[in-house]
């Protein structure tokens, strides 16, 4: 998983990853204290690389507050986390 571009973002970020073997793959937003705030990918994924987005809103829709946020991709295989900062 790359870092997610532009770091600082407002409205919008890009998370990159490339996917080597096909697997279920689970991308998630959470707050410092660990919260989830939004789940933006959860599926089988075939080999390949691609791109999702985050707008800075949680899962009800709303507006998230300016502040670090981790982002967490999961397969099969293996687990990273990154972190980026959203700035209103």
């Amino acid at each position: 998983m790359r870092q997610n571009h532009p770091n600082p973002f407002n409205p919008v970020t890009h998370i990159s990853y490339d996917i080597l073997d096909a697997t279920n793959v689970t991308i998630r937003i959470y707050d410092l204290l660990g919260q989830s705030v939004k789940t933006l990918v959860n599926e089988r994924k075939d080999v390949g690389f691609y791109t999702t987005l985050w707008n800075g809103l949680d899962q009800s829709g709303a507006k998230v507050a300016s502040g670090v946020y981790i982002y967490r991709l999961e397969t099969e295989r293996f687990t990273t986390t990154k972190k980026m900062l959203l700035l209103k």
